[in-house]
């Protein structure tokens, strides 16, 4: 039995847990579309980089997320939940061989920080990439449209993007879920999604970008 969900709308449901408790009780999905932790101490990692830069790194909150990659059980599971799969930091998990890398070149300019993004998939087509710029203050879409970030967290543009590839996917599944960003690409899209994560704060942040009527 799943247990009661965190919050619930026409188009969204999110459970605030633990997913390797969760995911054994959910059904199948149309897609898997997400971003689970490389274990790469990204937040740190921000921090370092950036001292002696101009820009001062955002302070997402004290947080452990990425201290440790996702073991591979609750990976292989969750891949297991879904018929198509889009799995962002493939390149840092034991994945099987695939046709169709999705690259996400960040248009970063001359810096520290990689150049570009690797998501693993199922699908059977050539190599895609998307650019879009994701480089601090600096963003593909200004002024009344700069996203806000709350976490380190993929683009909405981005995973609008990877949902065109499963054009037929209604139901899309997120157990990595952060503050919600495949959930509001989802609701962009017109198609239902379930996210699950374990910080409370994160969970709430995700309800409250999903009420807003403007998303981006």
């Amino acid at each position: 039995m799943s247990p009661e969900p965190y919050y619930q709308d026409e188009q969204a449901t999110i459970y605030c847990g633990d997913c390797r408790e969760i995911l054994p009780t959910l059904g199948r999905f149309d897609l898997l579309l997400t971003d689970p932790p490389y274990g790469i101490g990204a937040d740190n990692r921000a921090r370092i980089l950036s001292r002696g830069k101009l820009a001062t790194p955002k302070d997402y909150g004290e947080s452990n997320w990425d201290s440790a990659p996702v073991d591979n059980w609750t990976l292989q599971t969750a891949i297991g939940c879904a018929g198509n799969q889009v799995v962002w930091g493939g390149n840092y998990f034991n994945v099987a061989p695939s046709s169709c890398w999705l690259v996400w070149d960040k248009k970063n300019g001359t810096n520290d920080f990689a150049d570009c993004e690797l998501a693993w998939t199922n699908f059977d087509r050539a190599v895609r990439k998307f650019e879009y710029r994701w480089n601090g203050m600096l963003q593909e879409h200004a002024g009344d449209k700069k996203e806000q970030r709350f976490h380190p967290q993929k683009p909405v543009p981005l995973m609008r993007w990877c949902l065109t590839f499963a054009p037929d996917a209604q139901s899309i599944f997120d157990p990595f879920m952060g503050s919600g960003t495949t959930l509001v690409a989802a609701k962009l899209e017109g198609r239902k999604a379930v996210g699950i994560e374990i910080n409370q704060r994160y969970c709430d942040i995700a309800i409250q970008r999903l009420r807003q009527k403007v998303l981006f």
